[in-house]
């Protein structure tokens, strides 16, 4: 990469990553002991983990953890002085271990955030959503994948929601809010041949999207397999782990109507092989996919495409930097191995690939706010 950009730090008061730091992570910590009735260990734990992380510095993890991922480097520094992908990703760790996640004890494997993935599971905003694919199914292959493809992309977007009752009027609402938009180039890449490879973000109902993406898919044989990655653990409060795609999966086949039919065939593909899950432990790492391990650039590599859902991964994907928005999108995932497409609603500063009049119409319009609000989008492609 023949040019650079500073790597975003957490210590700058009143920027968005300095906030999550100082106010939404103390924040998840009372969610989180709210939320179940954990023993004084736990408690202890989650005090400590609270002071720490607004007052101390980083401290070495149980068992040498992350020794391969530099947290040597980073030991005795505070939390805001350190890059804010790290730090941000080592408070999830802490937390897992405050509440006795990877410990022995009967608390072990107990996922702190799944109350609040399996009530978006639940919701009634989910079972409208699904009754929708009832209408789409009547709707031509184009429109359909279309549909399927932006309610991927805003899956997150509570106010929006998947509106795939509709097709136009999804298009009508969530074009005019993306940034970037290379949809057609990445619908032409769905030949029919190859594996795809999906890197998922959140549980819950950005999940249940992804899986109907992938079904459709499927289904129509615009791919001949698909692999679904997930966190081997939980991880930034909803990203999806095994056990929620178990869930999410579940949970179409109990609705009625085209959603079950839906169910069915993500149950039957799974049993069959054509969709496989994977779990890697870098899907964990605090480091950009630059980073990524050889076993993981091999598998990637052999994918005929692969998509990153999400702000996070797309953070890993081009580097969480304080890249100019003009700066090539292509040029930041060359070192990707493989074609990559990213579906990202933005939530946080980073972006590129943007041209030079949408970034000053975006500015005059709202100065930065666009940048975390969750009100714009973007779809890219790498061929």
């Amino acid at each position: 990469m023949s040019f650079s950009a500073d790597v975003i730090l957490g210590n700058e008061p009143g920027a968005f990553p300095y906030s999550v730091l100082a106010e939404r992570h103390p924040a998840i910590i009372g969610q989180v002991r709210a939320a179940f009735p954990y023993g004084p260990e736990q408690h202890r734990g989650l005090d400590a983990l609270l002071d720490n992380c607004t007052k101390g510095v980083i401290e070495p993890l149980p068992g040498g953890a992350w020794g391969e991922w530099g947290i040597d480097a980073y030991v005795g520094r505070s939390w805001f002085d350190v890059p804010w992908l790290w730090s941000e990703s080592y408070f999830y760790r802490r937390l897992l271990d405050a509440v006795g996640y990877f410990g022995d004890g009967p608390w072990r494997g107990i996922d702190p955030f799944r109350p609040s993935k399996l009530a978006e599971l639940e919701s009634p905003e989910t079972d409208r959503e699904l009754e929708a694919l009832d209408t789409l199914a009547s709707r031509p292959a184009e429109e359909r994948e279309a549909a399927l493809l932006h309610g991927s992309l805003w899956g997150n977007r509570a106010d929006l929601g998947f509106r795939l009752s509709d097709g136009q009027a999804e298009e009508r609402a969530a074009v005019p809010d993306l940034v970037a938009d290379d949809s057609d180039r990445l619908r032409s890449l769905l030949d029919g041949a190859g594996t795809l490879c999906l890197i998922a973000d959140n549980a819950g109902r950005e999940l249940i999207p992804d899986l109907l993406l992938l079904a459709h898919l499927l289904r129509d044989g615009r791919v001949e397999r698909a692999v679904l990655h997930v966190k081997p653990h939980p991880y930034y409060v909803s990203d999806a782990t095994t056990a929620d795609v178990v869930d999410a999966v579940r949970r179409l086949v109990r609705a009625p109507g085209q959603a079950s039919a839906y169910g069915r065939l993500l149950w039957e593909a799974m049993a069959d092989g054509r969709l496989a899950v994977r779990a890697h432990d870098f899907s964990c790492a605090p480091l950009p996919y630059a980073d990524m391990p050889g076993d993981l650039r091999t598998e990637i590599g052999g994918a005929a495409l692969t998509v990153l859902k999400g702000d996070l991964n797309y953070r890993r994907l081009v580097g969480d930097r304080r890249w100019a928005p003009t700066t090539s999108f292509a040029e930041v995932t060359a070192y990707f191995p493989g074609p990559v497409a990213a579906l990202r609603t933005l939530k946080s500063d980073v972006i590129t690939g943007l041209d030079s009049r949408t970034e000053a119409a975006l500015v005059a319009a709202e100065e930065q706010r666009w940048r975390t609000s969750g009100t714009h989008a973007l779809i890219q492609v790498r061929p």
